[in-house]
């Protein structure tokens, strides 16, 4: 019971961050859904090719939280503020590296097969939401630092004022309130910039002067930028971020394979992976504390809770997906309607919705298992997992059952059901070997040490 006390006190307030991150999906989606469905649609192309930068970025970013989750369970605040500031180094790099790659996806973004008319509509909002990804960039490496040492309420309540000011945002330039232009779907974009970079600001802020920073920040001030420290660094991230790119690539490959269907399917496609954000968010909020308790764990050498809290996170991370799927199959009309008043788009996010049921088991089991590989810094067999579940699997088996079986959007989105459960089983086995390993060598036993099992 212990440990479940453990994963929800740190999962809870991490999960409630990620919930406003679908609160600001929600709203983007709803009102830009209700300004247009051309618009909708158009939203639907960029935020697939952006979330793929995102969420790789994201993945090294991640490289972070095992190295200060162990140094937090050896009370090594200086190390801690070190590795933050060379994993802000590394991450600036990355970020211009994306920048660029983005640059030259807008160069030829008339040859991805979508509808003409939407170009006008894609263009400006692809080089504005593209730019606000180095902001995102910055703000979720501070986020894995914060998480690491057990204060996942600071990016909570940064996050929660963040989306209530794009929320403002957008109403302000979508429809042009307050004296504003009505801008539409590019409104919707400046509104994401703008947040993006005040959380930024604001977190730095508050990380440099908060007396509960303190240690921290003075480690982070001194610290000199190593090389050993960023290789280190990038290591432990990239796996996680090829990984984590090629998850999310296959969603971005299944955005652009419906828009070849309309842009009525592309927009339903919007909907349904809005709606699918939420679950795989709120039980991200719960892998990322199995990642955190796992290296806390993992740092201390007490092995046996390490693979305590990685099953029980699982049971936690599957009970939420099963609310999740009941509350959502019980207002499904009414869901659905708050995006769209087309029957068509309507009628086909409806069918959508029982295959996003069905692979919320295996979704949860890649989440826990692949955040319980990151806690013991075991990364790197993950990617090879990563490419034979996706991209052997799962985008072949979307291409063949959407367009030669004849089973249009359906079809496309049955290809995550069976990525996403192999994938799962990959990192479950590896991590039971793992476990067998470690009870086959030496037993480890805790060494004393403050950790966030401690209120």
């Amino acid at each position: 019971m212990q440990k479940i006390k453990d994963l929800l006190r740190i999962g809870i307030p991490i999960m409630l961050g990620q919930a406003c991150a679908v609160i600001l999906s929600f709203a983007d989606n709803i009102m830009i859904g209700w300004y247009g469905v051309d618009d909708l649609a158009a939203a639907s192309f960029v935020n697939g090719i952006i979330n793929l930068f995102i969420f790789t970025e994201l993945g090294f970013a991640c490289g972070l939280t095992p190295v200060v989750g162990a140094m937090y369970g050896r009370k090594d605040c200086a190390g801690i503020g070190a590795a933050v500031k060379n994993s802000l180094v590394l991450n600036g790099i990355i970020g211009a590296i994306a920048l660029v790659m983005l640059a030259v996806i807008y160069i030829f973004l008339d040859r991805f097969g979508q509808e003409e008319h939407l170009l006008p509509l894609i263009r400006p909002y692809f080089a504005v939401v593209g730019i606000s990804t180095i902001f995102a960039l910055g703000f979720n490496t501070l986020k894995q630092f914060t998480d690491g040492v057990c204060q996942p309420v600071v990016s909570m309540c940064i996050l929660i004022a963040g989306n209530l000011l794009n929320i403002l945002g957008n109403w302000v330039l979508i429809y042009g309130k307050l004296g504003f232009p009505e801008l539409g779907l590019l409104g919707a974009g400046l509104s994401t910039l703008v947040s993006r970079i005040v959380m930024l600001a604001v977190f730095i802020t508050y990380i440099m002067y908060s007396p509960r920073f303190r240690e921290y920040a003075e480690g982070f001030r001194t610290a000199m930028v190593s090389g050993r420290r960023i290789r280190r660094l990038f290591g432990l991230g990239y796996p996680l971020a090829l990984q984590t790119g090629m998850e999310t690539s296959t969603f971005s490959v299944s955005a652009i394979m419906a828009g070849w269907l309309g842009a009525a399917t592309l927009a339903a496609h919007q909907i349904t992976l809005t709606i699918s954000q939420i679950c795989f968010l709120l039980m991200m909020g719960l892998a990322t504390a199995v990642s955190v308790l796992v290296s806390n764990s993992y740092g201390r050498k007490d092995m046996q809770a390490v693979k305590e809290y990685a099953a029980k996170g699982y049971f936690m991370i599957l009970s939420v997906s099963v609310f999740f799927c009941i509350l959502i199959y019980i207002f499904r009309h009414q869901v659905i309607g708050m995006f769209t008043d087309s029957p068509e788009v309507a009628a086909t996010a409806l069918s959508l919705l029982f295959v996003l049921f069905s692979y919320q088991f295996g979704d949860g089991l890649q989440l826990c298992f692949c955040n319980a590989l990151r806690g013991i810094q075991d990364v790197k067999p993950i990617m090879l997992m990563a490419f034979v579940s996706y991209y052997l699997i799962a985008i072949p088996a979307a291409y063949m059952l959407g367009f030669k079986a004849g089973l249009g959007a359906v079809g496309i989105w049955l290809g995550f059901p069976v990525g996403l459960t192999v994938a799962g089983i990959f990192y479950f086995l590896r991590f039971r070997s793992r476990m067998r390993v470690r009870r086959g060598g030496t037993p480890l036993q805790p060494s004393p040490a403050h950790d966030c099992t401690v209120a």
